[in-house]
C-alpha cells in the first residue's frame, strides 16, 4: 500500500486594494457626522431641562450668549458670575455694548433676524438673566431663544 503524502496549502495572502477605500469612506463618515463647536466656551454651565423643545432653524444668524460660573479658579467666588458673547468674555454690566457691537457686524438686513441663543447655567439666578435681557434690548437683540435639554420622562 502506497503512503499518500498531501502538500501542505499555503495561506492565500489578504487583499487589500479595497483598504484605502475603506480608510476614506470611515473618515469622510466621522468629518460629516461630527459637530465642529465654534466658540471656545469660557464659562461653566449646565443646561436645564424643559419638554416641548424646538429647535433654531437658520444658526446663520444665532448669537451665542453663556452665563454661568467662570472657569478660571481666581475668580471662582460664591455667587460670581461669568457673561460670554461668542468668544468674548463680558461683565454683565457692559453686555448691551457688547451686543450692541455684535449687532454692527451683521448687515442692515440680518439685523433684524439675529437670534440670541441664552445659554444660562440651571442654577443662574433669575435676576441675572433678567439683567441680560434688559441689556440685549437695550442692544437692539430681540429675538431670545433659551437652551434646554429634553426632559427624560421616567416610563
Amino acid at each position: 500500500m502506497a503512503i499518500i503524502r498531501r502538500k501542505p496549502h499555503e495561506m492565500p495572502a489578504l487583499n487589500t486594494s479595497s483598504l484605502p477605500d475603506l480608510i476614506f469612506t470611515v473618515l469622510f463618515f466621522f468629518m460629516i457626522v461630527t459637530h465642529m463647536r465654534k466658540h471656545e466656551v469660557k464659562v461653566s454651565y449646565q443646561v436645564p431641562q424643559g419638554k416641548e423643545l424646538t429647535s433654531v432653524g437658520n444658526k446663520r444668524n444665532v448669537v451665542d450668549l453663556y452665563i454661568g460660573r467662570p472657569l478660571n479658579t481666581a475668580e471662582r467666588e460664591e455667587g460670581t458670575v461669568a457673561v460670554q458673547v461668542d468668544d468674548k468674555e463680558v461683565a454683565l454690566g457692559e453686555l448691551s455694548s457688547a451686543m450692541a457691537e455684535r449687532m454692527a457686524e451683521f448687515s442692515e438686513i440680518d439685523r433684524d433676524q439675529v437670534i440670541v441663543s441664552l445659554k444660562a447655567d440651571a442654577s443662574t439666578p433669575m435676576s441675572v438673566i433678567n439683567e441680560a435681557k434688559l441689556a440685549l434690548r437695550k442692544a437692539g437683540a430681540l429675538k431670545v431663544s433659551y437652551s434646554a435639554q429634553e426632559r427624560k420622562t421616567a416610563e
